[in-house]
Order: C-alpha cells, then structure tokens, then sequence
C-alpha cells in the first residue's frame, strides 16, 4: 500500500479491532455462525498484519508466502463450507484476494507495502482485469453492507413505531456489529487493492 505510514497504522488498528471483535462473536456461537465468525476473524487480523507500514517494519521475505499458503488453505476452506452457506462464497472471494495480494506482493519485493512504489501492481506484473474486477465486487459488497445498516423504522401491527432495545445477549449477539465488521473489512479490502 502506498501512502502515508499513518494511514497504514490506521488500517491496521481498525482490521485488528474488527478481527478481535469476530472472535469475540466466536465465542458465544456454536455451528455456522462460529466458522463464519472465525473466518472473519482471520481475515480481519490477517489484513490487518498486511497493512503494517514496511517503512516502520518490513515484513521478512518469507512472509508473503506464509499469507499465500494461509489464505490458499482459508479459501479452499471456504468453497468447501460454500456449500452449506452462500455467505461463505463471500470468504472465497477475500480469501482469494488475500492471496492474490500476497503474491503480487511478493513478486515486487513488498514494494509496494507501505509505501515505496506507487505501480506495485504493475511492476510486479498483477493482472489489472483481477485487480479491477476485485475492486468492482468489493465496491458493491461495501454499498450493499452500508445500506442495510441503514435504520429502518419497524412498526406494529396497528401502525406505531415499535420502541425497543438492543437485542440480548451481549456484544457479541448483536447482528448490526457484525454486519458493521463485514462493512469495515470491505472497506479496508478495498482499499488496500486500490493502493497496491
């Protein structure tokens, strides 16, 4: 990612408090929801080791590798559970994109991370139809996310607003927190393709 150290600092301590947050959703979860918050766990703290700036601590040469493998495995993880699951199909997609960074990544050298090159991806002989079409699904998954965070009012059977509060059950029982980790993660992997 280029840019300045800040931003990548930025992006590193929001994907390291959203992956936090996931496993803490784990926990109190059994079956589906627990693999799928899992997943997302890795994907937020595994994003979030990426975005460290290179300036400030430059990843070792076989680390790149080590995301290619991990994120290989994540993603033939998730097409096996997309079965089950079409929110897993989501994992597929990130996970492969991980990959995706990972290897560019390694072909230039970590060039591109944390700010050295501007054309990483170019450099490092990316495939900008991958990259264009990775930033196309990410750009409406982020929409999509954004607007089914938007309040809806619910109403009662005879036409009031209904007054409520938080559902219970904890932190990790509420469905518009996790459906905001999926919002900040699309963001976050958005933008560390745009700036690769």
């Amino acid at each position: 990612m280029h840019g300045p150290a800040m931003s990548g600092w930025l992006l590193m301590a929001l994907c390291a408090v959203t992956g936090a947050y996931c496993l803490l959703r784990a926990r109190g979860r059994s079956g589906e929801e627990r693999r799928t918050a899992r997943a997302e766990a890795l994907m937020g703290f595994g994003m979030a080791a990426m975005a460290v700036p290179a300036a400030v601590v430059a990843p070792p040469a076989w680390g790149w590798a080590s995301y290619t493998v991990l994120f290989g495995i994540a993603a033939l993880r998730a097409l096996w559970f997309s079965r089950r699951s079409g929110h897993h199909l989501h994992h597929l997609v990130g996970s492969s994109a991980m990959v995706y960074m990972s290897v560019v990544m390694a072909r230039s050298g970590g060039a591109g991370h944390g700010g050295h090159a501007s054309h990483a991806m170019a450099a490092a002989g990316g495939v900008p139809l991958l990259t264009g079409l990775l930033l196309a699904y990410y750009a409406a998954y982020v929409l999509r996310s954004g607007a089914r965070l938007i309040p809806v009012p619910a109403t009662t059977a005879g036409g009031g607003a209904m007054a409520g509060g938080p559902p219970s059950g904890g932190w990790g029982a509420r469905p518009e927190l996790a459906l905001a980790c999926r919002l900040t993660m699309g963001i976050a992997m958005f933008a560390m393709l745009l700036t690769l």
